[in-house]
């Protein structure tokens, strides 16, 4: 039996705006009715190539437009207007990442969402990245035993485009929904180190040292000044380690030779060999594709979306911590230099 066609739009056509467009547009059972940007020519040229109608001004889409779903890929500041907007109208919503400007904002979007009986999701794309999504079953079958420590690595040129926020917010929300994902539980310690190079208002650069109430270590290395773009994830325990790439969309096991054949609490005392290192077969997926399907098949379905609202909240306001606390956590230099001037 054919499924009822899901009539979608996106408000921001961007960089990402435009990606969200061109699936939707390939997708079966879903038209793309509309798109909408405040530059008219980026709108234009996108309803030319799929053949949707143009607005500037995302009230009188909502306004003109019997939508199902729509995507908010716009600036962060401009996300809990716009998602309320279409929540009123009673339209389901994926916002990009993160959530909101503030964790407040967030909060309020879950409440008006769950008032008006619209489905909330919010765009962590690596949850639908399948290395990510591999090394998570890997994780839920105790592959590794025993969980010692976890790193991400998300690094890469600096984007112009990004504005209004700093590479906490833009990239570490990726990570840190990830690290909410596999290990699930909370943060218990932090050290931060920020530092602004080339990012006019925000910072560019995060290194951090994270200690998790379960007793693993996870460690941060977020940055816009690598001149080359690097997305990996690793994960270490009793019996050897992960490697995800996001890119190549690869996970990849290394063995500890001295766990093979026994058990804890046997291992301790054998320690870590070199075992073999075994690529695992991943089949590849585009991850927005696959974000955008689990989308439209929530709103299909009437069922929960994988990345709920509350996730978001949560992601964002680690970030807001992770932030807060590096500014706070400011290097001696600079204190020694601030008592310096005050004295002087």
């Amino acid at each position: 039996m054919k499924q009822h066609t899901l009539r979608a739009a996106v408000i921001g056509v961007g960089s990402m705006g435009r990606n969200h467009a061109r699936v939707y547009a390939t997708m079966p059972d879903v038209e793309l009715v509309a798109v909408c940007d405040t530059n008219y020519a980026a709108a234009s040229s996108l309803a030319n190539i799929y053949r949707c109608r143009i607005y500037t001004d995302y009230h009188a889409m909502l306004a003109n437009e019997e939508l199902d779903l729509v995507s908010v890929v716009v600036p962060t500041k401009h996300h809990f207007a716009v998602a309320s907007a279409a929540i009123a109208r009673g339209v389901h919503v994926l916002v990009e990442k993160p959530i909101a400007a503030t964790v407040e904002q967030g909060w309020l979007l879950i409440e008006a969402a769950r008032r008006h009986g619209v489905i909330l999701t919010v765009g962590h794309i690596e949850r639908f990245n399948p290395a990510i999504i591999a090394l998570k079953e890997q994780l839920d079958n105790h592959e590794l035993g025993n969980l010692f420590q976890i790193t991400s690595r998300r690094v890469g040129p600096f984007p112009g485009r990004i504005a209004d926020v700093g590479v906490v917010i833009d990239l570490a929300t990726h990570e840190i929904d990830i690290l909410n994902y596999l290990i699930g539980s909370p943060i218990v310690r932090m050290h931060v180190e920020l530092h602004r190079h080339i990012h006019q208002s925000h910072e560019d650069m995060l290194s951090a040292l994270l200690r998790f109430e379960n007793g693993m270590i996870g460690i941060l290395d977020i940055n816009w000044l690598t001149p080359t773009k690097i997305r990996e994830l690793s994960i270490i325990g009793e019996r050897g380690m992960f490697v995800a790439n996001y890119l190549t969309q690869d996970l990849t096991f290394y063995e500890n030779d001295s766990c093979q054949g026994k058990a804890w609490p046997e291992l301790a005392l054998l320690g870590v060999s070199e075992g073999r290192s075994i690529r695992l077969k991943v089949p590849r997926r585009e991850p927005l594709y696959e974000e955008l399907r689990s989308f439209c098949e929530a709103v299909r379905h009437e069922t929960a979306p994988p990345v709920s609202g509350e996730a978001g909240v949560a992601a964002l306001e680690i970030a807001n911590q992770i932030v807060d606390t590096g500014l706070r956590e400011q290097p001696a230099a600079r204190l020694i230099e601030r008592a310096l001037a005050v004295g002087g």
